[in-house]
């Protein structure tokens, strides 16, 4: 098969999220003058070392943001946010999070998830998230198509639940694991690990 992205696919349903998966999951929060917000995002990654560096996309708008969401409309007006790592323990308040809402409902009330303030920035975050991290937002880029930005940030504080740290290293797996989006409605939780030597 193949297929120009704007002729169609003829599928029940676009394959192209499905293609790049597994993606990890930004539960991005935020605060403005509206009040506090969380959301999940999909496309997010980290994007370098040092200085530590983060970004995700938002790709809609909601009626209330004038061609973007709460979360971009925030990090806009206060200029940071944190990303708190999704895994399996939260998965549902992960999901729930992710409901459309008036801009100033706050998802961690309507979600019942329990917020805690960062150390270094004006924000809340997840306070049982498996880690967090603190960012400034250093840009936001425009991207091709209507909505479409890329939220770039750089990393200046980093929550780690305590159980989730083994033998000096980041592992979640007592949280459930780490979540990630598959495309359609499909996740994975990622619990199997295996170790490769990189050639000299």
């Amino acid at each position: 098969m193949f297929y120009r992205p704007e002729a169609g696919h003829g599928l029940p349903h676009n394959p192209f999220n499905a293609l790049v998966a597994p993606r990890p999951i930004g539960w991005i929060s935020t605060r403005g003058a509206r009040g506090d917000n969380l959301a999940p995002y999909s496309f997010f990654n980290a994007v370098a070392y040092v200085p530590p560096q983060v970004m995700f996309a938002s790709t809609s708008a909601k009626p209330d943001r004038r061609g973007t969401k709460d979360s971009v409309a925030q990090i806009v007006e206060s200029g940071v946010f944190c990303v708190n790592i999704a895994t399996g323990d939260l998965r549902d308040q992960v999901n729930a999070s992710s409901a459309t809402l008036p801009a100033g409902t706050s998802e961690f009330e309507a979600a019942g998830i329990e917020a805690t303030e960062c150390e270094t920035i004006d924000c809340p975050r997840v306070a049982h998230a498996a880690a967090a991290l603190e960012c400034r937002m250093t840009r936001v880029l425009p991207l091709a198509g209507a909505a479409n930005f890329a939220i770039f940030g750089v990393v200046t504080g980093i929550h780690i639940r305590d159980d989730c740290l083994r033998e000096g290293r980041f592992d979640p797996r007592a949280a459930g694991g780490w979540i990630a989006r598959l495309g359609y409605r499909d996740y994975t939780a990622v619990t199997e690990l295996f170790e490769m030597e990189r050639p000299e």
